[in-house]
């Protein structure tokens, strides 16, 4: 009795996730819409992204209910191939600066990483858990071989968060942790393109950062000020920012996705980014998988909302939805997993 009340509360759970999904997803495509008729632009891209997200989502939940080991490991070799064999996802001299176009091979690599890893923890055999790891450890050993020093940063993260990962009893620590990650690495971004870090540290950050970066941000948060509510409106950045015109390589973006969301689609695009990124967390921490592999998967896809945060990994279609993919991955339940055990797969 105790178990089908279980398994009932965590079908009204999952539901209720998938319904805020739909919302939330919804909401991102319809401002973007809004905010383009308000001021032109073109919302194609922010469509094409939750398009993106949202096809990647549901290819992970049904094949990761049909194969919880294969799929996720079939998605961590798809991951490391795009990232050996797309030449303009490697790191190289149009990228322009540094976590630019890099950043999307460095996003690549961590979700390939995370997928491996939570293969690995859905894997019975020991023997398969250790291959499995191994592969995890080869994608980090890949991304130095590639150049990315990023990659090789976030996947050995992913790594040790996973490792972590499986002596923690309760996971919402973990996602709590998480979101304290991301947030403070969007406050330090708005930080530096405020100029209110102190000045030893705001020359450490923009050293690494570079200053036409720091530009970009400032030209970002400039537009912000102009419109709050609406933004200049989506894909305008480049025409509207001295910066993007001036830059070495321009793409006409500012090379941070919450900042390109407050200057384009003003705070209420940046408040539907951060609850896009709370709803997969928030997935993650209600589902009825394993805490590993939650925890995993919310690692992985923390690693992409941080260099997504300085660089523009977002803009590539394969990382939104290599990041739809993992999440649905993580989040589906086998179809031959026994009854929901609310007292061993709790939430905490």
């Amino acid at each position: 009795m105790a178990s089908a009340t279980g398994a009932e509360a965590h079908g009204d759970g999952r539901r209720s996730s998938d319904a805020a999904g739909v919302i939330v997803l919804g909401a991102c495509a319809a401002w973007a819409v809004i905010s383009a008729s308000a001021h032109g632009g073109r919302p194609e891209g922010m469509l094409l992204a939750v398009l993106a997200v949202a096809a990647g989502h549901s290819a992970g939940r049904i094949s990761g209910a049909l194969l919880p080991v294969a799929a996720p490991c079939a998605a961590a070799l798809a991951g490391l191939g795009l990232a050996i064999a797309t030449p303009y996802l490697t790191p190289g001299a149009q990228s322009g600066v540094p976590l630019g176009d890099a950043g999307a091979t460095a996003a690549l690599l961590a979700l390939s990483t995370g997928a491996a890893c939570c293969a690995a923890w859905a894997a019975s055999a020991p023997s398969l858990r250790l291959l499995l790891r191994l592969l995890a450890c080869g994608i980090a050993t890949a991304a130095v071989a590639l150049g990315s020093t990023a990659g090789a940063v976030l996947c050995a993260i992913v790594l040790l968060c996973s490792l972590a990962a499986g002596g923690m009893r309760s996971r919402g620590l973990g996602v709590a942790g998480l979101a304290t990650a991301a947030a403070l690495v969007t406050v330090t971004l708005w930080a530096v393109a405020e100029r209110a870090l102190p000045d030893g540290l705001a020359v450490s950050v923009e050293s690494r950062l570079t200053a036409k970066r720091v530009e970009l941000w400032q030209d970002a948060v400039r537009m912000a000020h102009d419109d709050l509510l609406l933004g200049v409106g989506p894909g305008r950045f480049g025409e509207l920012s001295p910066a993007a015109a001036g830059a070495p390589f321009p793409d006409g973006k500012p090379h941070s996705a919450p900042l390109q969301m407050l200057a384009e689609q003003g705070v209420v695009g940046l408040v539907l980014l951060g609850a896009a990124f709370v709803w997969v967390l928030h997935t993650l921490w209600r589902n009825a998988r394993t805490t590993p592999v939650a925890l995993t998967a919310g690692a992985a896809l923390t690693a992409v909302a941080a260099v997504s945060a300085v660089g523009n990994a977002l803009s590539f279609t394969t990382v939104s939805v290599g990041a739809g993919l993992l999440a649905g991955l993580a989040t589906a339940r086998p179809l031959a997993e026994q009854p929901y055990d609310a007292a061993a797969r709790s939430g905490g």
